[in-house]
């Protein structure tokens, strides 16, 4: 019986080999339809699992500046539960209007979205114009789908007009057996992660070293006081690592105490629960009272009012954060996961000075920087939970109701954890403890009822 490609890449197969053998007609891969972008019309819990469809696909034409990866794990991020639940508007207009470029663009408009904007994995096929990456080799992928005959393009990957977020606002994403990325996408897999502690990486890592780090950020320097929301999330973990690598001083803002405990195994010395300020009520972080409980909260714990804001929760918060930072100090923004419009009262903006920066992904420099931390040790993987991807609509829901700590890992073609490390001397060196910090801590609500996501999978998929 011949042996399949995706048999052969879970056997550790050569590059040589893996050229020989046909790609699969079909594979698994997380969908959303075309045909379902109103099945949420009227509806308050717009659930992802409703929406999110582990289904059999075509494998698209491989353009010739692109390469074919066999996707061993991928990770769900926010964005995937926007695509799922098609707001603030369906995906397929990306698609569409991705498609009037013409060329091999026109692939991406299909009556499918294959999502996932993570992959770790191994290059089966390369298009005839790439030549620094062939089969065979171990990669992860960079967010930035990015135009490189744009001009802009080449003062920043992330100011061209073209510029894309791979799995979300293109097709054939990483949630998947099989992925399609521009070569200006890949990354040299760092040996001594796993695939799923690889996979987690690359946009929430990204994201957070452009935020803070990049001279196109918030210019985070020693001593910094840095307020991070949602800190033991999947940005704001990555934030807590990168502000004390830097010498700044990580204020995190979390809202359970098992998260609390976490950040602190972290290496986060100051914690604010912000469950202990607001008694419950939600809507205190939106109003001045609540702004000047935090305010006081970070004041008794460090002396001072942050210099930088790590925001990325959007509506729920943004006005705190425009009030918090200091005079002259700066709000660095990414996202919106509650909501797109904001409400803050401008006269603590012009009148102490205060800046507003918009950061969006990161350049491949900004991705390539990040993962040689990773590689190093200096960053370690936010990976907590691990899915198979036949659960990953349970996986997207689990970020989708915010029950997740650090980053949810999904396991595409590799048939269990722990599988995919080739410098186990450097493993550890950084230690098997500190690698997986974020593993074994589950949500609250399934550290009360006695559940762990990642055991109870793990044993699954053996």
């Amino acid at each position: 019986m011949s042996t399949t490609m995706s048999e052969a890449v879970i056997a550790g197969a050569g590059g040589d080999a893996l050229e020989k053998l046909p790609l699969p007609e079909r594979f698994a891969a997380a969908t959303v339809r075309l045909a379902d972008i109103k099945m949420f019309q009227d509806v308050d819990d717009k659930d992802v699992q409703k929406s999110l469809i582990v289904d059999e696909v075509p494998m698209p034409e491989l353009a010739p500046d692109e390469a074919l990866v066999a996707v061993m794990a991928s990770s769900i991020n926010y964005n995937t539960v926007w695509t799922a639940m098609f707001e603030p508007l369906p995906t397929f207009q990306f698609l569409k209007q991705m498609a009037k470029a013409g060329g091999w663009e026109r692939r991406h408009d299909l009556p499918y979205h294959v999502v996932g904007s993570d992959a770790a994995g191994v290059i089966v096929r390369t298009g005839s114009s790439v030549r620094k990456w062939k089969a065979g080799d171990h990669v992860v992928v960079a967010t930035a789908y990015v135009d490189d005959q744009d001009h802009d393009t080449h003062r920043d990957g992330m100011l061209g007009e073209g510029q894309k977020a791979w799995g979300f606002e293109t097709n054939f994403g990483g949630l998947a057996h099989y992925a399609i990325v521009r070569a200006s996408q890949l990354m040299p897999k760092p040996g001594l992660l796993t695939w799923e502690e690889a996979a987690v990486n690359p946009l929430c890592a990204g994201t957070a070293y452009r935020m803070l780090v990049s001279d196109r950020g918030a210019h985070m320097k020693q001593g910094d006081v840095v307020l991070i929301w949602g800190a033991t999330g999947g940005l704001g973990s990555y934030a807590v690592q990168l502000v004390r690598n830097g010498g700044g001083i990580p204020v995190g803002v979390v809202n359970s105490r098992r998260k609390a405990d976490l950040l602190r195994s972290l290496g986060c010395e100051i914690v604010i629960n912000r469950s202990e300020i607001d008694g419950g009520d939600a809507t205190l972080l939106q109003r001045p009272e609540g702004w000047r409980k935090i305010g006081a909260a970070v004041r008794d714990a460090v002396g001072e009012d942050p210099h930088i804001v790590f925001e990325h929760v959007g509506e729920k918060t943004f006005g705190a954060s425009v009030f918090l930072a200091r005079r002259g100090g700066t709000v660095v923004t990414c996202g919106s996961s509650t909501g797109y419009q904001h409400t803050y009262d401008n006269r603590y903006l012009w009148m102490r000075l205060k800046r507003i920066i918009g950061s969006h992904g990161a350049n491949l420099h900004e991705q390539w920087e990040a993962n040689r931390l990773l590689s190093m040790g200096r960053l370690l993987p936010a990976l907590s939970t691990t899915y198979p991807l036949d659960e990953v609509a349970t996986a997207a829901r689990s970020v989708q109701t915010n029950q997740h700590i650090g980053k949810v890992g999904v396991l595409c073609l590799a048939p269990r954890p722990g599988l995919g490390v080739t410098d186990p001397q450097a493993r550890a060196r950084v230690g098997e403890d500190r690698l997986r910090t974020f593993q074994g801590w589950t949500s609250e609500s399934d550290a009360s009822s006695g559940r762990d996501h990642d055991e109870g999978r793990r044993l699954a998929r053996v």
